[in-house]
């Protein structure tokens, strides 16, 4: 590769570049010898004076026409139409029977087992014991004897479960308290009862008893 081509320039290049330093060379020959001024005169010659008119703009081109509108026809709706169809089949009705069924007949419940009877209860009164109920002439009170009180009265007297009378209660007086009262001591004190029982049981019960006092003749 050759030193021109190292530099990246052409041989057209060069050769340019040797005839404008040649035409250089001249051209300053030439002022040194006078040269120059006669060849800027025969170049140069008397100047003349053109009158050059300037013409007229062109006239402005008339702006084209607005391009014409299709006509758009009017609307026309289109026909009815009209399309014959059939009718519809009458609706099908179905009817359905209800057959009653007989109502089963009612049977009345058995009716409740009836109670069982009250258990029997065997109720045995009390019963004097012996010859302790009563009163003799012993019991008159002195005072009554005195006096000459006489009557009859009723008690009543509860028994309870060991035979013996727990309350006395005067029920018809004889009209005199001191046998009243007398009446009453020698029951709670001396009476004696079977007590009365139920189903073999003894239980509390309740008794009127009646009391005579009358003074024997005599004494």
């Amino acid at each position: 590769m050759s030193y021109l081509q190292q530099e990246g320039l052409s041989r057209r290049t060069w050769i340019s570049i040797i005839a404008v330093g040649v035409l250089h060379v001249l051209m300053g020959y030439a002022l040194i010898s006078g040269l120059a001024i006669k060849a800027v005169q025969v170049i140069t010659g008397p100047l003349e004076t053109v009158n050059i008119e300037e013409q007229a703009p062109p006239p402005e081109e008339a702006p084209p026409p607005p391009p014409k509108l299709e006509e758009i026809p009017p609307y026309v709706p289109p026909p009815d139409v009209v399309i014959e169809t059939s009718a519809p089949p009458p609706p099908t009705i179905t009817t359905q029977t209800t057959i009653a069924t007989p109502e089963p007949p009612r049977v009345a419940p058995p009716a409740p087992p009836a109670p069982p009877p009250p258990p029997k209860v065997e109720v045995k009164p009390a019963s004097p014991r012996g010859n302790s109920v009563g009163i003799t002439s012993d019991d008159y009170p002195e005072a009554s004897r005195r006096a000459g009180e006489e009557g009859t009265m009723t008690v009543r007297i509860t028994i309870g479960t060991n035979g013996r009378v727990d309350s006395c209660e005067v029920v018809r007086s004889t009209g005199f308290s001191r046998l009243d009262e007398r009446a009453c001591q020698i029951a709670q004190r001396r009476w004696r009862f079977n007590p009365a029982t139920e189903n073999g049981q003894p239980v509390p019960s309740t008794r009127t008893q009646n009391i005579t006092w009358r003074l024997e003749a005599g004494r």
